[in-house]
């Protein structure tokens, strides 16, 4: 009987030691996107672009954008690709782009003709940097799928999000930035 007890209360103590461990991790990685605010957004610079000639920060300077890292196989990027389609579409004869930065999770990915399939599937027209390297998003720091970074006119980041929802509030952080 003791040594079952002993076990469970081993058992607990290591899940909490687990837990503990995770959320002290998602409190490092918040930090780290606290300190991306108000801070000069780092290069978009990627050796192939589509839907787009390259792209880089000088080029974007007096634009309000997002960066948006993604993938096409991840099912939370596809729940937020109708809100960026519908911002785009909404701003950008405001001075808004999209700055949709591939990034793969798995091999299959990093396939640039699955990249274009997939955009042209699903009607996407915004500028995507290709970032089979993790550069782009290695100099965000990133470490999540999607990720939305808004830059404002003068090439500042000002806003984050991490994961599906806060729709209204980026919206309203897109349109906040544009009537600086």
């Amino acid at each position: 009987m003791k040594t079952k007890i002993a076990r469970g209360l081993i058992y607990l103590l290591l899940l909490l030691m687990t837990a503990l461990a995770v959320l002290n991790q998602v409190s490092i990685n918040t930090h780290a996107a606290e300190r991306m605010i108000n801070v000069k957004a780092p290069s978009i610079k990627a050796a192939r672009w589509l839907n787009s000639a390259p792209l880089d920060n000088q080029a974007m300077l007096g634009k309000v954008y997002v960066v948006e890292f993604w993938t096409y196989g991840c099912y939370n990027c596809r729940n937020v690709e109708p809100y960026v389609k519908k911002w785009h579409a909404r701003y950008r004869q405001q001075g808004f782009e999209v700055i949709a930065v591939h990034s793969p999770e798995f091999a299959h990915e990093a396939d640039i003709d699955k990249v274009s399939a997939y955009l042209q599937r699903n009607a996407i027209a915004y500028p995507v940097a290709i970032d089979n390297d993790f550069a782009i998003w290695n100099r965000y720091s990133n470490r999540y799928w999607p990720a939305m970074y808004l830059v404002d006119k003068q090439g500042m980041i000002r806003y984050y999000h991490f994961g599906e929802g806060r729709y209204d509030a980026t919206e309203a952080m897109i349109r906040k930035l544009l009537q600086e």
